[in-house]
């Protein structure tokens, strides 16, 4: 998202420093602890929301506090992407902090279920508003020397919040109550907030070390208008999905209906045209990265649910499990890149998708009774080692079958079907829940039955992994 049109000259980026020289160090520590604590939210916040559906008596709506965070992010990310690229970063990452802190407040104040899963809303709009404005924050206060420095301290700020962010709210939860867990993210927030906008305050373009009119180039260059409106009811259809697969009366089925006729007549308008029916080479590739994230987004949401409400594991067990995915998606990654670079790409990807397809049928062995609760526990880490597997070589893939002047479209499309794919799946395997709880089955067959279509997906992926092969 940087703007491609800043360009350093020799002299200023050789006198600049590093993202830690004084004219850069400012912009370096504020972006580096917004990332953090992005993150640390965000890892903080998932383990905890089944135990406050629970405790405001809306276990069956779960699906929509989870989901509507995913169909707010798709809105936000390209609202921000088009702001960010019009006007600058200062603006739309603001905005998009300061909405963070307040939505943390919202959340954490819920006196139902309905305000909590409008403070997930909320908490979409602005993740998408920062995931894509930081980008170009980074692109318009660094020379482009320091950008892939500044870029990989960000991403590495991750890596603790991973660690530490589920078993601490956990315990939060556990000793005290998920209201703490919302309340602390807010108070710890609210003061990068406030630094970043004092950090951005300069106008975009002129960052310490950018050539003086780079700003005025940057003014020069006519941003692509995307599709705002697409976006926006694009959104829209994803949430009212999720809402109508909680219960089978005419009103939520008329939300179905509403949901799928949006998905279905937009979403082919932001993704490769074939992509529904995985057409060979990019198409296939951006349909894989949507059912094996749907696939995964689900097993995060109905799995801790399960254990939580049924099974009544501790929240500190269940956060200890978002722990070890998240360490396991990454060990897995590295060995795809380091250890097995000689295997072709579309093979990882079928082998991935297997050990998802495993992963599910751990978690519906672990719906049984006479099984310990660790057995569905496991399914979440085991299903992150398969997505560390197939994840980077779906993305290598598609970029592979890309021509390089539409990389960037690439990217969006399997971003857009990302999140179009985690709100699908668990709105399925969610209709699929309630449904079962309608007709009069006890709540552990029902999530026996959710995860059993949850095998479609993987399965489906390790049989059209092929059609994206990349010789």
């Amino acid at each position: 998202m940087a703007p491609s049109s800043v360009h350093t000259p020799p002299a200023t980026a050789a006198g600049s420093g590093g993202i830690f020289s004084p004219p850069h160090l400012a912009a370096t520590l504020t972006f580096a602890v917004v990332m953090f604590l992005t993150g640390f939210a965000a890892l903080a916040v998932v383990p905890t929301l089944p135990t406050a559906a629970r405790d405001l008596d809306g276990v069956s709506l779960f699906p929509v506090v989870a989901g509507c965070f995913v169909a707010a992010g798709l809105f936000g990310g390209v609202l921000g992407g088009h702001w960010a690229d019009r006007s600058g970063a200062r603006r739309p990452l603001a905005l998009g902090m300061v909405l963070s802190v307040l939505t943390l407040l919202v959340s954490a104040s819920s006196g139902s279920v309905w305000q909590l899963a409008a403070g997930r809303f909320v908490d979409g709009l602005a993740a998408g508003l920062v995931a894509v404005s930081v980008t170009t924050a980074v692109g318009q206060c660094y020379p482009e020397h320091l950008r892939p420095r500044m870029l990989a301290l960000l991403s590495a700020g991750w890596v603790l919040p991973s660690l530490l962010g589920p078993p601490l709210a956990g315990l939060v939860v556990q000793w005290w109550s998920w209201r703490a867990v919302f309340y602390g993210l807010a108070a710890l927030t609210a003061l990068p907030a406030v630094a970043l906008v004092l950090v951005l305050r300069r106008a975009p373009g002129t960052a310490p070390g950018t050539a003086p009119g780079a700003a005025s180039r940057v003014a020069e260059v006519p941003a692509e208008r995307p599709p705002l409106l697409v976006a926006a009811l694009l959104s829209l259809g994803a949430a009212l999905g999720q809402y109508g697969a909680s219960a089978w009366d005419p009103r939520h089925l008329a939300a179905v209906a509403a949901g799928v006729i949006l998905l279905v007549v937009l979403a082919p308008r932001l993704l490769p045209r074939g992509t529904w029916r995985g057409a060979r080479g990019l198409p296939v590739t951006v349909l894989l990265r949507g059912l094996t994230s749907g696939t995964y987004f689900a097993v995060e949401a109905l799995v801790p649910l399960m254990l939580i409400t049924e099974r009544r594991v501790a929240a500190v067990v269940v956060g200890a499990a978002f722990t070890a995915s998240a360490v396991l998606w990454a060990a897995a990654s590295w060995v795809q890149g380091r250890v097995l670079p000689h295997i072709a790409r579309h093979r990882l990807v079928t082998a991935g998708a297997l050990v998802m397809a495993a992963a599910v049928a751990l978690a519906a062995a672990g719906c049984s009774g006479g099984l310990p609760p660790v057995t569905a526990a496991a399914a979440m880490p085991l299903s992150a080692v398969g997505m560390g597997l197939l994840d980077p070589c779906v993305t290598v893939l598609s970029l592979k079958h890309s021509p390089p002047h539409r990389q960037g479209h690439t990217t969006s499309a399997l971003q857009t079907n990302m999140n179009l794919g985690q709100v699908v799946v668990l709105a399925l395997a969610s209709a699929v829940l309630n449904a079962c709880l309608a007709a009069g089955a006890g709540p552990l067959p029902g999530y026996r039955a959710a995860f059993a279509l949850l095998l479609l997906p993987p399965l489906l992926v390790a049989l059209l992994a092929v059609r994206a092969r990349g010789d």
